[in-house]
């Protein structure tokens, strides 16, 4: 009762034009019907009424925008007709977990035009000879049966889907941003700029270095200069003092 409580006010206090998902899973039906869940739930598209112990669709409100419906672990046996009338638009229908028995009971499910994907586990009519095979030549509308298409490959998860088309969104992303070639042949030249610079550092380099050596061969040619002055200095001192001498010795001859 509490739980029928709660699911109830949640009902009232939400704006039933905005809501597209709805989650009714647990709670208790009443006479076939949910207090609360009715025709003003326009842009609903997905609806989840998992074990709320219905026993008919009868009650079923018109939801024309709705495109999944899970009913498991129900007591549904049959009425599926409703579902054309009141959800046209029907892509994947769960039905498992209730007492559909056999193939009439699907057949009203002929006028799902739109049905991809059916659920019938756990249904006595899983246990019919050749039940896969009958329902998809009594349904020849749907694609996949219990999870699997008529070659037992198995249906994409709905969050697969969604992965792919982001997928798809990042390669228009590259796209946009334009081809590879562009950015290569901006990086070839910004390098051909950065060698450019380095070879003229490298030359102004050199030629520092070389100024630098003249300068230091000149600092060295002057300082042979003045190591050769001060031999010559030395020199003519010597010679002076020979002079010096030269006329005493002459002087001692002639006293001699």
């Amino acid at each position: 009762m509490e739980m029928k409580k709660r699911i109830n006010l949640e009902l009232r206090n939400r704006a039933p034009e905005k809501v597209t998902e709805l989650v009714l899973d647990n709670c208790r039906s009443s006479n076939g019907e949910i207090e609360g869940l009715n025709d003003s739930f326009k842009e609903l598209e997905f609806l989840s009424m998992a074990n709320v112990e219905l026993t008919s669709l009868a009650k079923l409100p018109t939801l024309s925008k709705l495109r999944k419906l899970e009913l498991s672990d129900n007591i549904i046996s049959g009425g599926l007709e409703v579902l054309a009338e009141r959800c046209p638009n029907l892509t994947y229908l769960n039905l498992s977990g209730n007492k559909i028995k056999d193939l009439g009971t699907v057949e009203a499910l002929q006028n799902l035009k739109n049905l991809k994907s059916l659920d019938l586990f756990n249904c006595e009519i899983t246990n019919l000879e050749d039940y896969r095979d009958s329902i998809f030549e009594l349904l020849q509308q749907i694609t996949y049966l219990d999870g699997f298409d008529q070659e037992d490959n198995e249906a994409p998860d709905s969050e697969d889907d969604d992965d792919e088309g982001d997928e798809g969104d990042d390669d228009e992303d590259e796209d946009e941003a334009g081809p590879p070639g562009e950015y290569e042949e901006e990086d070839d030249e910004d390098d051909g700029g950065s060698d450019l610079g380095e070879g003229e550092e490298e030359e102004e380099v050199g030629l520092s270095y070389l100024m630098k050596e003249e300068i230091q061969d000149e600092d060295d040619d002057d300082d042979y200069v003045e190591e050769g002055g001060d031999e010559e200095e030395e020199a003519e001192g010597v010679r002076g003092e020979k002079r010096k001498r030269d006329p005493e010795d002459e002087g001692e001859e002639e006293d001699d």
